[in-house]
């Protein structure tokens, strides 16, 4: 049995993960979602409801999921590590969209953070195709 955590931002990324995640579990694995908020000023009601949005669109796929909105300060990084630590998971599963080098330096990459610094799987899946 496998426990697997997929980390979610929208509904789109949410869409092709949960295509991944269909693929790949099977009958007594454990698969839990997270949405991170930053929390505080810097979420909005509307932040709340998409990241709510993202979650239940891989609660309503095929497999059997067990979404969790943080909002906690963290970082999703820090979020996902923690939540990875805390609930024991196999692997960690994230989407991935094509940026430009000066984007990823600018915005940052929770991808990347993950792949440099977690000690266990981590899984990129394409959020575009080939764009």
């Amino acid at each position: 049995m496998t426990t697997y955590l997929v980390g979610t931002d929208s509904v789109e990324s949410s869409e092709r993960l949960a295509a991944y995640i269909e693929g790949r579990a099977v009958e007594g694995d454990t698969v839990y979602a997270v949405n991170s908020l930053p929390g505080g000023d810097r979420t909005s009601e509307e932040d709340v409801r998409a990241g709510r949005d993202a979650l239940d669109v891989l609660e309503e796929s095929g497999v059997e999921v067990d979404g969790h909105q943080l909002v906690r300060g963290n970082s999703p990084q820090e979020d996902l590590m923690e939540f990875a630590a805390d609930y024991d998971v196999d692997e960690i599963v994230v989407g991935i969209r094509k940026r430009s080098p000066t984007g990823k330096l600018v915005f940052g990459s929770t991808a990347q953070d993950l792949l440099l610094s977690a000690e266990l799987p981590v899984v990129c899946v394409p959020l575009t195709r080939g764009e």
